[in-house]
């Protein structure tokens, strides 16, 4: 066998609780192994109680980090982009950088870089730009800096934004590194900034290379940064937590925000997909890189992808001592949870959403829902995959 019938229910049983306490309008719960997949819809998709169905549609956020990072390493495999190639001579705003003496000191106290930025830093997170973890760079002259020019990818997703790629660029190439390249793990920027790489190396716009290299030969026909009008009417709504009495009220609906194409894709956060969409993205990987016969990555890229790629003494700044990062994913380095298996990898949506990949169970789950939370503190993540692996047979 290879998942308890009886556990499977108490999975059920377990989020339907969440959506009874109002925790979430609903969720969409994927778990695949030995060939066995099982697909449950729970709940609303609406704040108007629209019944949640397989093919919602949901803002999946910083689940799209691992598919740019997977389309850039086609790139490398192309020979097209080299990992320790310096992104200069591409992204000429990013060249002969200045870099803050202090992660939190004054924007003019700065020293030259020791090295210029290349692709692996963008996709390993140490390109010198982005937020920690812990929220420390929240507050800085910098964070000020971005405020005031109103550039996102410093934070949450913002497909209204109103700069193009070109435009984003040249305001963050004002400003200095917050760190020397190599040096600090710092979150989401990085992606932001290789989409950008990935339309200028590609002569193309970022969904549309996404589109030929990824989408279609995955079949992910409901993945993009916007949602065309027929499919709207299963987008689930997005909501926030009204701070007076702790329920549901709406952060972005059907014709919000995702309703049209942005002014810059964002490679961090910008994508919508659906259950099944990221399912055969996930199973691509764990099929070390194969989908239906077809190879649409090496299997040495997949493992490359998938190995820590962390320095010594970066890991608990980054993720916490047990976590690593890859290429686009976190690893787990040891079991210190139920469902922390050594090898483990995926990531997280800041909307609600989470993927894990486990080679050593072979198993790929996912959960949907649309309702910020941090993962790491979200009891209806903690439950999800506590449930998960207690119904492994």
């Amino acid at each position: 066998m290879t998942f308890s019938k009886a556990r499977l229910h108490r999975l059920r049983e377990t989020m339907a609780a969440h959506v009874e306490r109002d925790a979430v309008p609903g969720v969409v719960t994927v778990l695949s192994r030995h060939g066995e997949t099982h697909v449950e819809a729970i709940g609303a998709a609406t704040l108007s109680g629209t019944a949640m169905r397989a093919d919602t549609i949901f803002r999946i956020s910083s689940m799209t980090k691992p598919v740019v990072a997977v389309a850039a390493l086609t790139l490398v495999e192309e020979c097209r982009l080299r990992l320790d190639d310096p992104v200069d001579a591409l992204l000429p705003e990013l060249a002969s950088r200045r870099v803050l003496r202090r992660i939190d000191g004054p924007l003019d106290d700065t020293v030259p870089a020791a090295r210029s930025i290349t692709v692996r830093d963008l996709l390993d997170f140490r390109c010198g730009l982005g937020v920690a973890m812990d929220l420390s760079t929240f507050g800085t002259p910098f964070d000020a800096a971005v405020r005031e020019m109103d550039i996102m990818g410093f934070g949450p997703p913002r497909p209204d934004a109103p700069h193009t790629p070109d435009e984003w660029l040249h305001l963050v190439g004002t400003l200095p590194l917050q760190a020397q390249p190599g040096e600090r793990w710092l979150y989401t920027t990085g992606s932001t900034i290789l989409g950008i790489l990935l339309e200028r190396v590609t002569g193309r716009p970022l969904e549309q290379f996404l589109r030929e290299r990824l989408f279609e030969p995955l079949g992910m026909r409901d993945t993009g940064f916007s949602v065309p009008p027929p499919a709207r009417a299963r987008l689930a709504d997005a909501c926030s937590m009204d701070d007076q009495d702790g329920g549901l009220t709406l952060y972005d609906g059907a014709d919000g925000r995702w309703s049209r194409p942005p002014a810059l894709p964002d490679g961090a956060a910008g994508l919508v997909s659906t259950a099944a969409d990221y399912l055969a993205f996930a199973r691509m990987l764990h099929s070390g890189g194969v989908h239906d016969g077809e190879r649409v990555l090496s299997r040495p890229a997949v493992e490359l992808m998938t190995t820590d790629q962390l320095g010594a003494g970066q890991h608990a700044a980054a993720l916490g001592a047990a976590r690593g990062w890859g290429l686009g994913v976190s690893v787990v380095l040891r079991r210190d949870e139920l469902y922390a298996t050594p090898g483990r990898y995926g990531w997280d949506g800041g909307l609600g959403t989470t993927w894990a990949n486990d080679p050593a169970e072979d198993l790929v789950a996912i959960l949907l829902t649309q309702r910020p939370m941090h993962p790491a503190r979200s009891p209806l993540h903690a439950d999800f995959w506590n449930s998960v692996y207690q119904a492994l047979e």
